[in-house]
């Protein structure tokens, strides 16, 4: 049984209605539909009081298929964010190819801007869980990330001085 399962179980048990559960956690009517669908994970504040109001341990509450639910959506934004810092990506380089061949400065503009985008996403494409496990290894990741940013400024740079 999923975290969201339990949870509606549990609300349904007590004749609890979501509005009112969510008035109890001091949430919305919306975060308790999304933990019910399983669409999103409370954080531990209101773990801790759902595990309160219902009288159950968080054991009982945190199953080992919750925790992998809540790993599952986390992956699911990563790879968002993975796709959206690709685009960022292609657009540097389209950007920065048109604006180097037709010398226009806003292409180039738009070339670096698009270059942000892409580090920005591109550090959010980890998973939580992932980053907090790796923390000894974010230095070389972002590292990594600002070096192909300056890569792409100095192609910037020689395009529009040629």
């Amino acid at each position: 049984m999923t975290f969201g399962e339990k949870l509606k179980k549990l609300r349904i048990d007590n004749g609890l209605t979501q509005e009112e559960l969510a008035i109890k956690l001091y949430v919305t009517r919306g975060a308790i539909s999304k933990w019910e669908t399983d669409k999103g994970f409370p954080n531990i504040d209101s773990l801790k009081l759902i595990s309160k109001t219902f009288n159950v341990s968080l054991d009982e509450l945190v199953s080992d298929e919750a925790i992998e639910g809540k790993r599952l959506l986390e992956l699911k934004f990563a790879r968002k964010m993975y796709i959206v810092a690709m685009v960022f990506l292609g657009m540097t380089i389209a950007f920065a190819i048109f604006g180097s061949i037709s010398e226009l400065l806003p292409l180039t503009i738009t070339s670096s801007i698009c270059a942000v985008g892409y580090i920005i996403f591109a550090l959010l494409s980890k998973p939580k869980y992932k980053r907090l496990e790796s923390r000894k290894y974010i230095l070389p990741y972002v590292i990594s990330r600002v070096i192909i940013f300056l890569i792409i400024i100095l192609v910037l740079v020689i395009g529009t001085t040629t």
